[in-house]
């Protein structure tokens, strides 16, 4: 009898272990205001720090016609633009699901090439140890597969910190400039995607024309 119990506990133990992001129906129906995106969902908001984060925008990265992963940036306040994602004085995420398998390591040097595509030589230049930090988070992962993710979470005062399957990766990078710079990969004026740029925006996504390699 008790260990038909612990059975029937089982599932909701489960469910109450899952990050707040993933604790949500499997209709995505159910939930208000929530987004499917390459079959993937994004609840309408998210905690972070306490706070109440809402979904700016949701895409899918493409390369050529591949689709490689979905992202989805969460907000205080609605942003239509760059410049006032970047202007954000609270906390944000951006969180990333993987479509197929790719090797993590590689994944990480696209990025940092991402960044320094983008962010302003300034800003990336105080943002090397950061982008250190998380190549070396990828390298040790080694590889992503089809439908792990990674969250990248700004709190003022903290720092950002990276999040992989929900689970912190080390101490936070304290640097203020790295998070606006990481997020320049996908909003900068070379994003790695101009429909994704456009969806995070909230804004209507152009058809893929394939985008750069991050």
């Amino acid at each position: 009898m008790q260990r038909r119990y612990l059975l029937a506990l089982a599932p909701a133990a489960a469910l109450a272990a899952l990050p707040s992001w993933a604790q949500t129906p499997a209709n995505p129906a159910a939930v208000p205001g929530s987004v499917e995106v390459s079959g993937v969902r994004y609840a309408p908001t998210v905690q972070v720090a306490g706070s109440t984060l809402q979904l700016n925008g949701a895409g899918t990265r493409y390369k050529f016609v591949v689709r490689v992963y979905t992202a989805g940036l969460y907000l205080g306040a609605k942003a239509a633009t760059p410049e006032a994602v970047y202007a954000g004085t609270g906390p944000r995420r951006i969180h990333v699901v993987m479509l197929r398998d790719i090797d993590a390591n590689e994944l990480g040097k696209l990025f940092t090439r991402g960044m320094q595509d983008n962010a302003p030589k300034d800003a990336f230049s105080k943002s090397i140890s950061g982008t250190l930090r998380m190549a070396d988070i990828f390298s040790a992962k080694k590889r992503l597969l089809a439908g792990e993710n990674f969250s990248v979470d700004y709190v003022p005062g903290v720092g950002t910190s990276v999040l992989v399957n929900g689970k912190a990766q080390g101490e936070p990078v304290r640097e203020p400039e790295f998070f606006n710079a990481l997020l320049s990969i996908w909003l900068g004026a070379n994003p790695a995607d101009d429909g994704l740029k456009s969806a995070l925006l909230g804004q209507a996504a152009p058809a893929p024309r394939g985008g750069r390699n991050r």
